[in-house]
């Protein structure tokens, strides 16, 4: 089990994929990778919003390479900036970036925002973010862009040849549905009811994408949710995963999967591939020095139990050494753990990707 993980390895998440690949007398070009969801991959765009789910002081960004913050929620490079360096990619830009003009919008972009979820009432505490319906609608205006810049059947092809990252659920249950002991979701829904109202909200989700151009898309759902430092904090007596949470996670990743396989169906392609990242992350979090961690229950920066509480700030308790923790801060893994993470997304064998890993689909599309 735990060489399959290490091939495999980590996830917060489930992920999911979309795309015809460009045709052959354009495969020289660099693919264009788009970026949807939530603070698991946003690489910046909360900085320019006014919202207190920000990654834009000290010490975030300590082991990026201008060691400084940058609105990503880790140490250093986050998911989608690993996943670029792997497709041999340039990161890319938050949408809401000044710099994101020119060349650099046939790159892609990043239109993630901290704090939301599949759902528009979760994450209202945070104010003012990009929820799902916005980021989409900034998406169109994307295009828009791209079309004046190369002409619109040069934009069409390379959204449809695009890469598609899209991380969405975890919100929805820890700054939601679990946020208060009887917070109004869980007052109008049992756990198993949620998680398919959720997934039923997913489905719209990706079939909008779907219809806004977008043919490879990872897909991600939820990792072990009980497991993460803030809730072993808040909620944990021993140190033990939280089950409440982690029995969420494992009634919805499942249906997460099944909506896929049913939207690929629909399609008539295997345009989404299921991630089973809390199957890869048990094993991660269960055998921590398998992987050269010390932990998987401390952040590396925070305070309180587990340094699990509050935010990370320059006032927190900060590990030296980011490469053997397993989290960064209450909520996110460090640089070095998604790592692992980007590696069973390419590697991943069947059992945690469905029905393929990206390596697969990389070589599917180089094909097409």
């Amino acid at each position: 089990m735990i060489m399959r993980v290490q091939q495999v390895v980590m996830a917060t998440m489930v992920v999911t994929i979309v795309v015809f690949g460009p045709k052959r007398a354009e495969a020289a070009a660099p693919r264009a990778f788009f970026v949807f969801g939530d603070s698991l991959v946003d690489s910046g765009n909360n900085n320019y919003l006014p919202t207190t789910a920000r990654a834009d002081s000290r010490p975030y960004g300590i082991d990026y390479p201008t060691h400084r913050p940058t609105g990503r929620f880790s140490n250093g490079f986050n998911l989608p900036d690993i996943i670029s360096q792997r497709i041999g990619s340039e990161p890319t830009l938050p949408y809401l970036s000044p710099e994101l003009n020119g060349p650099k919008l046939l790159v892609g972009a990043n239109f993630a925002s901290a704090g939301i979820g599949i759902l528009n009432d979760t994450g209202v505490q945070f104010v003012r973010i990009l929820r799902m319906y916005e980021q989409f609608e900034l998406f169109e205006e994307y295009q828009e862009r791209l079309s004046a810049e190369v002409g619109s059947e040069r934009a069409k092809k390379i959204v449809n040849g695009a890469l598609v990252l899209i991380t969405l659920g975890g919100n929805d249950f820890v700054n939601n549905y679990f946020v208060t002991p009887f917070s109004p979701r869980s007052r109008q829904f049992t756990v198993s009811q949620f998680s398919r109202y959720l997934i039923s909200e997913y489905s719209k989700i990706l079939q909008r994408l779907y219809e806004l151009g977008a043919r490879r898309v990872l897909v991600s759902g939820t990792g072990p949710l009980g497991c993460v430092p803030s809730q072993l904090a808040s909620k944990s007596t021993n140190g033990d995963c939280v089950p409440e949470l982690q029995q969420a996670a494992q009634i919805y990743n499942p249906l997460l999967v099944q909506m896929t396989k049913d939207l690929n169906s629909q399609v008539g392609s295997d345009v989404f591939v299921a991630v089973n990242a809390f199957i890869m992350n048990m094993d991660f979090i269960t055998k921590p020095q398998t992987f050269g961690f010390v932990t998987s229950k401390v952040a590396c920066c925070g305070q309180g139990r587990y340094n699990g509480i509050g935010t990370c700030t320059s006032l927190s308790n900060l590990c030296p050494n980011r490469d053997i923790y397993a989290f960064w801060d209450a909520f996110h893994p460090t640089q070095r753990a998604l790592g692992f993470i980007v590696d069973a997304i390419f590697s991943g064998t069947n059992d945690v990707m469905s029905p393929m890993n990206l390596t697969t689909v990389m070589a599917l599309d180089s094909n097409i």
